[in-house]
């Protein structure tokens, strides 16, 4: 019987997730039997080929006969085939010039796309996630990255002792670490100036920021405070802000009051306004969606404005990583080994590392893979009741026929080489 499902090796560096663990793989097949599922061996996996081996699971490089190949990161070109159904993280849909030749590819080749971002309930709320791991590490990064900072100007402090997500064991070890240096942060603040730490939405990725910026003592204001109190009246605390849409946003008509269901629909009518809170902030975690009709939060002139003036802005965790996007001055992503840069204003370049003027950008995109199996667990469970519909699937009927849950279907990017109707916009970013 051919495979229903082949769970191809990631190829990217660093990457050590996989969207089904050896135990949930077990489970489903055992549930469903017959249900074969085949996982390609991977050096770089954090889940080793024996666990897999061990519980029965078939490890093959050949995933030709598959139903269905599943990824977590983008899939090379050349393991690309027609007539064969991918699910992957692809990031194509707004447009992304970068994986525009894969879209392509999948298209010229025949094959079927299907993507875990689009992945969603009745009410568009995303089901299948990494987002929480990303702003768990995405946090912890960014701690790290302000110790390191402070270190080149001369500052020692407690963050110099928090290491990056990827060093410590797993996620109790962060949790136990943050906790046993909590008292120490806080008598080293005792006879400074505030530390003031602005997390911006409120969603799953700022939510697991919060998790562990929340394991110290510190004090939630809101940003209508913030601005209205000096920053001399919170020392020797750890600040922390959470700014909704209305806190970073505007109506472009002045004659207008701000609604959110209006900004959800119509993001381009709308201007950042919030700049008024970079000097009262050390460290900015930005965790909002962003797409091109959506205002950039901070524009290269205004951080280049803020650094001309009174510049206290020193670290900017850049958890979801759109390059040119809200944060505009996050010009390139980074990967773990070498995870930060200096963008110097003046002249818009980067400079790895910590040393020079301008904010540290901490620019990971595979956060989440700096927690690997716990980020893989947490996936899987989610991604577990839609897998049997998936992998049944005849791929090779028509759209309109394909038999998979409707959460699952609003997925399907790309089908037999042509664009679903959905995403059918897609077509003005490809070659002609």
């Amino acid at each position: 019987m051919a495979p229903k499902i082949g769970i191809i090796a990631e190829h990217k560096k660093g990457e050590g997730r996989i969207p089904l663990t050896p135990k949930q793989i077990k489970k489903i097949m055992d549930e469903n039997n017959p249900f074969d599922i085949v996982v390609q061996p991977s050096a770089q996996r954090v889940f080793l080929d024996q666990e897999f081996t061990s519980l029965g699971i078939e490890m093959t490089d050949d995933l030709s006969q598959a139903n269905l190949v599943m990824a977590v990161k983008e899939i090379a070109t050349k393991d690309i085939r027609g007539n064969q159904a991918y699910l992957y993280f692809s990031h194509t849909i707004k447009g992304q010039e970068y994986n525009m030749p894969m879209l392509e590819h999948i298209l010229k080749v025949g094959a079927t796309l299907l993507d875990y971002e689009l992945i969603s309930d009745d009410q568009d709320r995303r089901l299948v996630f990494f987002g929480r791991h990303a702003g768990l590490a995405g946090m912890l990064n960014s701690l790290w990255a302000y110790g390191q900072r402070l270190k080149v100007l001369g500052v020692k402090s407690p963050f110099l002792k928090i290491k990056q997500a990827r060093d410590y064991a797993d996620l109790d070890s962060i949790r136990n670490s943050i906790a046993a240096l909590a008292p120490e942060i806080s008598d080293w603040l005792s006879d400074k100036p505030a530390l003031i730490i602005g997390l911006t939405g409120y969603g799953n990725v700022s939510r697991g920021a919060q998790e562990i910026l929340d394991i110290l003592p510190l004090l939630e204001v809101s940003a209508e405070e913030i601005l209205s109190r000096d920053k001399s009246e919170y020392a020797g605390k750890i600040v922390k802000i959470v700014f909704k849409e209305e806190d970073m946003f505007e109506p472009r008509d002045t004659g207008r009051s701000f609604e959110l269901q209006d900004y959800f629909e119509h993001p381009e009518g709308y201007q950042s306004k919030f700049y008024q809170y970079l000097e009262k902030m050390d460290i900015l975690v930005n965790c909002i969606y962003w797409n091109t009709n959506c205002p950039r939060l901070i524009t290269l002139e205004e951080i280049k404005a803020h650094y001309a003036d009174k510049p206290s802005l020193l670290v900017v965790g850049d958890i979801t990583c759109d390059i040119d996007g809200s944060i505009q001055f996050n010009v390139e992503a980074t990967l773990s080994p070498d995870p930060v840069y200096i963008y110097d204003p003046e002249t818009g370049k980067k400079i790895m590392g910590f040393v020079g003027k301008g904010p540290v950008v901490m620019a990971v995109d595979i956060l989440p893979a700096e927690l690997p199996r716990e980020a893989s667990e947490s996936f899987g469970e989610a991604l577990i009741p839609f897998v049997v519909a998936m992998g049944e699937c005849d791929y090779k009927k028509e759209f309109q026929k394909l038999a998979l849950p409707p959460e699952i279907k609003k997925a399907v990017i790309a089908h037999r080489g042509k664009l679903t109707p959905n995403y059918q916009y897609l077509d003005q970013y490809l070659k002609d």
